[in-house]
């Protein structure tokens, strides 16, 4: 087992090593930008245009999911770079199924919003 702080002081710990995943996500991924500006337009959407507390949540989690996805292709991306900046087939295999899960987490965005919303 790896030593280090239990309890409180690790989940202090886990929060700020979070919130400078946030940041640093912020700072240098523009699409995480773009999407996080998206959520903060679609969010208060979801709460009025939902017509049940399960509709406006399935909204808002779809959003969530995006950034959670972006991130992960984002940390993907970095330590693919990290590695070398050399072209390689797997580099660019790992990248492009980071990029096709942001896809399919926006697709699930349309889905979700416009099952609710037309089919309603």
């Amino acid at each position: 087992m790896k030593p280090g702080k239990t309890g409180i002081a690790r989940i202090i710990d886990a929060g700020g090593y979070s919130m400078q995943g946030f940041a640093a996500a912020f700072k240098h991924e523009a699409a995480f930008r773009e999407e996080l500006f998206l959520c903060i337009v679609l969010l208060p959407l979801a709460i009025w245009l939902g017509d049940s507390g399960l509709e406006s949540a399935l909204m808002i989690a779809s959003l969530f999911i995006v950034l959670i996805v972006e991130i992960l292709n984002s940390a993907i991306e970095a330590v693919v770079d990290r590695v070398g900046s050399e072209m390689h087939e797997l580099s660019g295999r790992a990248k492009d199924m980071g990029s096709a899960a942001v896809f399919l987490a926006l697709s699930n965005v349309v889905v979700v919003w416009g099952l609710i919303l037309f089919f309603n």
